[in-house]
């Protein structure tokens, strides 16, 4: 069973930064495609980004290219989540999730083990 969990949310201003980071034990972290999603209040979970588990294939969703960056360390089981250019309608709930088909998809159905989730908060 693979446990994952999220650190590093927490309440900042428009144009600020933040990075997240999740880490997982037990399972095979480095064979694992890694992704980050969001829920806001009232709305449903959303992807946000998702890397393989070489780190050779990345993918983001339109309403955070350019500002949020992926990366992971598989020697320290660890994926993380820089964003920039933080805006209030970033705010939400932020899980790291695991898919140990090792196909790169964006759809939550997909993942296999969640995280317990880290809020971000963005003020005006």
């Amino acid at each position: 069973q693979v446990q994952l969990v999220e650190s590093g949310g927490g309440l900042v201003q428009a144009g600020g930064s933040l990075r997240v980071s999740c880490a997982a034990s037990r399972g095979t972290f480095s064979s694992y495609a890694m992704g980050w999603f969001r829920q806001a209040p009232g709305k449903e979970r959303e992807f946000v980004t998702v890397i393989s588990w070489s780190g050779d294939r990345i993918y983001y969703a339109d309403s955070v290219k350019g500002r949020f960056t992926i990366s992971r360390d598989n020697a320290k089981n660890t994926v993380y989540l820089q964003m920039n250019s933080l805006k209030p309608e970033d705010t939400a709930v932020y899980y790291c999730a695991a898919d140990t088909s090792r196909v790169v998809r964006t759809t939550p159905t997909a993942y296999d083990y969640w995280g317990q989730g880290t809020q971000v908060t963005v003020s005006s």
